[in-house]
């Protein structure tokens, strides 16, 4: 898993392959448009983007994107993008179809369920960004977040040496809410999974049991980018699940902006939580998914904008209270 701070890209490893253009007829299904193949692309510049609908990393990608799709459509660019899920409820087609709406995802969609497309352009990275010409060749690519400039003056040539004469002119993009660039420079904290196969800094006192429903304490005091749980929860290869309600988890980090993936499993109701930095609600610091008491509702699996401080950015402790049971959690990202 690369280090956020250091390399803005998110990672999984183990696929391999090349057929690019041509693997997309193996989609499990297409989102904005009826199937595309290499066929029906034939002749137009096409970018292909690689996302996941919980990649804080690609929502901060998205509006370049979007920009660069309604900007260059009239002069023959098709932007395609590949939603390749790494949660088991990011296979679930109707989360991705309202991923795809909330987030104004509106150039075409291919629900890649089963990697193919991610194995025939031999992808590793979420992000990823592939820009081929009209013969279906790969001309430009970009792993991770950044670039913009050189991506679209890449967009640009292809266009204009297929008789477009597109302005040169870099476009006017500005991302805002959860999709505004992350502070860089003063980010601390990496991406970490907090189910048993992947996680890091774990120092609830009680030894975990995976697979099994356990009582977690939070020890006295946690240091710089150590998490624990609070509560009855149980704790699995890929997330923890809480039992019973009044649960918490708490995590020390340093960043601007926190995340969490997290949420009730599908047709489970609704689950009320607080957010508290440094035992007090989040007051001005709070993210768009809570009120300034802290207060919010999870009513599906996704990633929830919990934190955004206002500077200066210190070491802050994190906590998350559920009043409801049945929630899981997954993974905390930071910008």
């Amino acid at each position: 898993m690369a280090r956020l701070w250091q390399q803005p890209l998110h990672t999984v490893g183990g696929i391999t392959g090349s057929d690019e253009l041509a693997s997309l007829s193996k989609a499990t299904a297409w989102i904005n448009s009826p199937p595309l193949t290499s066929a029906n692309t034939r002749g137009r510049v096409v970018l292909v983007q690689f996302w996941t609908f919980t990649c804080i990393n690609w929502l901060r990608t998205l509006p370049y994107v979007r920009a660069w799709s309604e900007r260059y459509r009239d002069a023959g660019l098709l932007v395609i993008g590949v939603h390749t899920p790494e949660f088991t409820f990011e296979h679930d087609l109707e989360n991705v179809r309202r991923a795809t709406a909330s987030m104004k995802v509106g150039y075409p969609v291919a629900v890649d369920n089963e990697y193919a497309i991610w194995r025939g352009f031999n992808n590793q990275y979420w992000p990823a960004l592939y820009l081929l010409d009209g013969a279906g060749r790969v001309r430009h690519h970009q792993f991770g977040e950044g670039e913009y400039t050189a991506v679209e003056r890449a967009i640009q040539q292809l266009l204009n040496q297929n008789g477009a004469h597109v302005d040169e002119r870099p476009s006017a993009v500005e991302g805002r809410g959860i999709e505004a660039p992350a502070d860089w420079a003063d980010l601390r904290s990496a991406e970490n999974y907090v189910g048993s196969e992947r996680t890091e800094g774990f120092k609830s006192p009680e030894r975990t049991a995976s697979g099994q429903s356990r009582v977690y304490a939070l020890p006295r005091a946690l240091q710089l980018n150590e998490w624990a749980l609070q509560g009855d929860w149980t704790i699995e290869k890929d997330r923890v699940r809480l039992d019973r309600p009044n649960g918490a988890i708490a995590y020390r980090f340093h960043g601007r902006d926190l995340h969490l993936v997290m949420g009730p499993p599908r047709k489970t109701g609704a689950v009320r939580f607080q957010v508290l930095l440094d035992g007090r609600p989040a007051g001005s610091a709070h993210g768009a998914d809570v009120d300034e008491r802290g207060n919010g509702v999870a009513t599906e699996q996704r990633l929830h904008q919990l934190i955004r401080q206002p500077e200066p950015i210190t070491d802050r402790t994190f906590q998350i209270e559920f009043q409801d049971a049945g929630v899981e959690a997954f993974s905390f990202t930071f910008g």
